[in-house]
């Protein structure tokens, strides 16, 4: 008796509570941010989703519409850049998507030095005429682990050589 006179209370207010809570919860949970009510700005810079702009999950929208606040004060150029990312990044497979993940974890371990060896290393790529990227790409491709670990050994820090997935790029 002197448990349900203790639990009772205790179980009406917490469950008071719970109604009082729950609608702001659900209000904070769904609310989207439709194609139509975000500004021209915002749909110019998010224009590669907007196909898919209504199904992302609001946490996902909100997230994107903040990251667009600090974009919309770059340089054009690097607007459109950003645009293409956000574009590549949509025609990437689920898989595509882990590995670059993966790839921006390897790199974030990686010191600064390490990292502005990889930046240069990899802007000496992009330089090369495409017949040549495409040359060395499959040239990597077609080497066993052991083989690639040597030539990078072999190369040094200058080497021009990206790995299957370098950035996030799909191998070809």
């Amino acid at each position: 008796m002197l448990l349900r006179r203790l639990c009772l209370p205790s179980l009406f207010t917490f469950t008071l509570g719970l109604m009082a809570a729950a609608p702001s919860y659900a209000q904070n949970q769904g609310m989207t941010h439709p194609w139509n009510t975000l500004s021209p700005a915002q749909q110019n810079m998010l224009q590669p989703l907007q196909s898919q702009w209504n199904t992302l999950p609001p946490k996902r929208q909100e997230h994107m519409l903040e990251r667009t606040q600090d974009w919309l004060k770059l340089p054009p150029e690097q607007q459109q850049q950003i645009r293409d990312r956000i574009a590549r990044w949509q025609q990437m497979t689920p898989e595509q998507r882990e590995q670059a993940r993966q790839n921006q974890h390897l790199y974030d371990t990686l010191t600064p030095a390490k990292q502005q060896e990889l930046h240069d290393a990899f802007k000496r790529f992009q330089q090369l005429p495409p017949e040549q990227r495409d040359a060395l790409r499959r040239q990597w491709q077609e080497q066993s682990p052991e083989e690639r670990r040597q030539w990078l050994q072999h190369m040094g820090p200058h080497s021009t050589l990206p790995g299957k997935h370098a950035f996030g790029m799909p191998g070809r």
